[in-house]
């Protein structure tokens, strides 16, 4: 009896440290910053939250842990599910941070399980509004004479406003709208794996941008 409870518990420490151990293998986060004005036209429309339209800014999307190769973990631990109640105590709510709490349980439970071992949930969300403070795209872009006017700019005019301000080259990614133009979708900066720097991406998103893009207003 005593040998089948040591097996027993070795059995599910075992598993329970390769588990573990495979939801902090990864090599870097993707942190991805969206603009509302082309999510809205991948859509065709959109459905404001009931206090009003958000700030014309770029939201959070995520921030996701990759593989150098371009694979991705997911879904990492179902057993540490979304908590509202651990996000208290800092400025998540705030308005302009720009991360859709109802958007929060689908992020922490596909991408921030994955990474559990480095950022637990409260400071998951906060590392992410942390680094979209740090890096103000929509600034970046303005500083740049990028403005969100509806306006075409060179693909390359984007990125190297980016880079110039970051130092590292961004992913960028767009989206089609309805007369078939190309628009400023997302921006991916490469991140390490404490979620404290931007790095160079070991391998960029695919996207398929043509070389003059549309900045829609919002």
């Amino acid at each position: 009896m005593k040998t089948g409870v040591l097996f027993l518990l070795f059995f599910l420490s075992f598993h329970s440290h390769t588990y573990l151990s495979s939801a902090q293998n990864f090599d870097f986060f993707y942190f991805v910053q969206q603009w509302p004005g082309s999510y809205c036209d991948t859509q065709q429309s959109c459905c404001y939250p009931s206090n009003g339209k958000p700030p014309a800014d770029f939201g959070i999307h995520g921030l996701w842990p990759n593989n150098n190769d371009g694979s991705y973990p997911s879904n990492c631990d179902p057993n540490t599910p979304f908590n509202p109640s651990k996000q208290t105590g800092h400025h998540l709510l705030a308005p302009g941070q720009q991360w859709q709490n109802t958007f929060w349980a689908h992020e922490w439970e596909k991408h921030g399980t994955c990474s559990e071992s480095v950022l637990d949930q409260h400071d998951y969300f906060l590392t992410a509004l942390n680094l979209k403070k740090q890096y103000n795209l929509l600034e970046i872009l303005q500083n740049a004479g990028i403005e969100a006017n509806d306006g075409s700019y060179s693909l390359s005019s984007i990125t190297e406003a980016i880079s110039g301000a970051t130092g590292y080259t961004p992913g960028v990614e767009c989206n089609t709208d309805e007369s078939g133009s190309d628009q400023l979708y997302q921006v991916y900066l490469c991140v390490d794996t404490s979620g404290s720097s931007v790095i160079e991406c070991p391998v960029l998103p695919n996207s398929k941008c043509s070389s003059q893009i549309q900045f829609p207003s919002f």
